[in-house]
């Protein structure tokens, strides 16, 4: 199974979110199926086979999750990430003054899936390949 430590180091070779979908790839080959970010914190929680889970520890300071969601904002937000537009500290903030609690990525599907704090679907999309 994987560690936390192989995680972080594949982790570290992101600098945007245009290194996003090379991430994936190397999640995947590690084994992990699925993970979820909560962006209050930065923490995560990883999923592999036969019910396998680790956890990550709190990656920043606590962010205050807005209670109205606006998804217009996040997908602007989402989009500069993903040209590399900016950093991760930065989309985790503007993710968290857009009302988004957390992330689901699953590896099989190759999506990720953006929710408000009620739980509600803010947009998936597809990850590129």
């Amino acid at each position: 199974m994987f560690t936390l430590q192989q995680i972080t180091s594949a982790h570290a070779l992101v600098k945007s979110g245009a290194d996003f979908p090379a991430y994936i790839h190397d999640l995947k080959q590690l084994g992990v199926l699925q993970y979820e970010t909560f962006v209050k914190d930065g923490h995560t929680t990883y999923f592999g086979a036969d019910g396998y889970t680790i956890h990550s520890p709190s990656k920043y300071a606590v962010l205050k999750i807005a209670e109205k969601t606006n998804a217009a904002k996040f997908a602007i937000d989402l989009k500069a990430h993903q040209h590399g537009q900016s950093d991760y500290p930065t989309f985790c903030r503007q993710s968290a003054e857009a009302g988004v609690e957390k992330w689901v990525v699953n590896l099989d599907a190759l999506t990720c899936t953006y929710f408000d704090l009620s739980g509600a679907t803010i947009f998936t999309e597809a990850i590129p390949q």
